[in-house]
């Protein structure tokens, strides 16, 4: 009824955004395109009082990340929205790039945070083929072609142009970083890829305190505030198997990501 009445004030309401899982342009992954709609309709319908990220990620695709983190930057600027990012088990890596695209962090007192680095990993199986007596055959036009072959030892040339890769990648999340929590970071080394728990993160000013979802919201927007929910929709392919060995090996991706956190 308060609807249509337009000299009544309504109660506010924050589109919550929930972010979980890897970061990837794969089918289960976040992915700018597969969260663009979902964010735009965030910040355009009404006039939200904030915007919630709630923020569960291991981290993924550096390229995805600042895709994802830049368009929810641009859009608050445009709306002037404020964004609260609120982390349950993990915010790392390329978690934590999203999350530092709000302008304030909350976290659980388990929460684990950071891991402000970059990763590549690989297997090697040259000794295992040569037990079994296969030979590797490649033919390449271009040195490079054959760059980190996994059924090749390893070349310490290989090695140097990989963190050469890494090196601007890192920049750029530092960067990042730098730019959305300014003079709240503490003077210790944050950019090795560390990682804080709940208050510890707080500290050294990677997140701005402990802090639930609800109850925080509440404390900001008021009591009577409403909460809209926003997520990702499985497509009916994904719904019916139809992406069985697809969603296999993205599952087994996604795993080893959050093992590196002990989830």
């Amino acid at each position: 009824m308060k609807r249509l009445i337009p000299f009544l004030s309504k109660p506010a309401f924050v589109p919550v955004i929930r972010l979980q899982g890897s970061i990837g342009a794969g089918p289960r992954g976040l992915s700018d395109a597969a969260l663009a709609p979902l964010i735009d309709r965030a910040f355009s319908r009404g006039k939200p009082a904030a915007v919630a990220l709630v923020i569960n990620s291991p981290g993924g695709s550096a390229v995805q990340s600042s895709l994802i983190a830049a368009r929810i930057r641009r859009l608050a600027d445009e709306k002037k929205v404020p964004v609260h990012a609120f982390v349950e088990d993990v915010a790392a890596s390329g978690g934590y790039w999203l999350a530092c695209a709000a302008d304030r962090i909350w976290v659980d007192a388990s929460s684990i945070v950071g891991s402000i680095g970059v990763i590549f990993a690989s297997f090697g199986f040259p000794e295992l083929m040569a037990k079994q007596g296969v030979e590797r055959r490649v033919v390449t036009a271009g040195r490079s072609k054959s760059f980190a072959d996994p059924f090749l030892p390893q070349k310490p040339e290989d090695i140097d142009r990989l963190r050469a890769l890494q090196t601007p990648i890192h920049e750029a999340f530092i960067a990042h970083v730098k730019a959305r929590r300014g003079a709240r970071l503490a003077d210790a080394d944050l950019f090795n890829a560390d990682i804080w728990v709940g208050q510890g993160a707080a500290d050294v000013g990677l997140v701005d305190g402990l802090g639930h979802l609800v109850p925080k919201l509440k404390e900001l927007c008021g009591d009577k505030m409403r909460l809209v929910p926003y997520g990702q929709r499985r497509s009916l392919a994904q719904r019916m198997g139809l992406h069985l060995a697809e969603d296999t090996l993205a599952v087994i991706e996604d795993r080893a990501l959050w093992s590196r956190f002990g989830l």
